[in-house]
């Protein structure tokens, strides 16, 4: 067969079955749940003394609810309230040195939005948004002393995975950036949509 025609075969009956299954791509409203696992970390790579790395990361749960407004199969409105509660080991041990951490106390209030490859079964998605914290933070550091109970501006940013039929299980990696305590959240989260329409 000509390699033009097979081309064009498979072009179009690649577009015929996504132009009919991309329906189960949720346009409507949804009300979307998560937990996971958070690892709060400080901007910069802190040392000490002899190069040795020092290990002032937090970890704790997450957990995030999001009103989802679906304008598109491939684009959404996220409208979100959650929680991030790290800690780090008091038994922590610097030899002669003060004790480094950064930890999240707070709760989360922002909005995001997200292009989402409308394929069933697996699709893609990136997210991105502005939003507020209200907690405690700590990044105290070599390089960073910042320990405040505040309301603080940070960034979510979001990869993963929208898995099943109708795409209502989801796997992702996030982050959350509070510029003004120095600071970032990692998150490995699943969640599941329950769809309102």
């Amino acid at each position: 067969m000509n390699p033009a025609l097979r081309s064009s075969i498979f072009i179009t009956i690649f577009t015929l079955f996504f132009s009919n299954h991309t329906k189960a791509q949720s346009e409507g409203n949804a009300i979307k749940a998560s937990i996971g696992f958070a690892a709060s970390s400080s901007y910069y790579i802190e040392n000490y003394g002899s190069q040795e790395e020092v290990d002032v990361m937090g970890g704790g749960p997450y957990l995030q609810a999001e009103y989802i407004i679906g304008v598109k199969s491939w684009f959404s409105l996220r409208p979100y309230a959650g929680a991030i509660f790290t800690s780090v080991d008091n038994n922590q041990n610097v030899q002669n040195q003060p004790q480094y951490k950064v930890t999240t106390n707070a709760f989360l209030l922002g909005a995001k939005v997200r292009l989402c490859a409308p394929i069933p079964w697996v699709a893609p998605f990136i997210e991105g948004g502005i939003g507020t914290s209200i907690g405690k933070f700590e990044t105290i550091t070599p390089g960073v002393n910042f320990n405040k109970s505040d309301l603080l501006l940070h960034i979510p940013f979001s990869i993963g995975l929208a898995i099943g039929r109708h795409n209502n299980f989801e796997i992702a990696i996030s982050g959350y950036f509070h510029p003004a305590a120095k600071q970032s959240s990692g998150i490995f989260a699943v969640g599941y949509n329950f769809p309102l329409d």
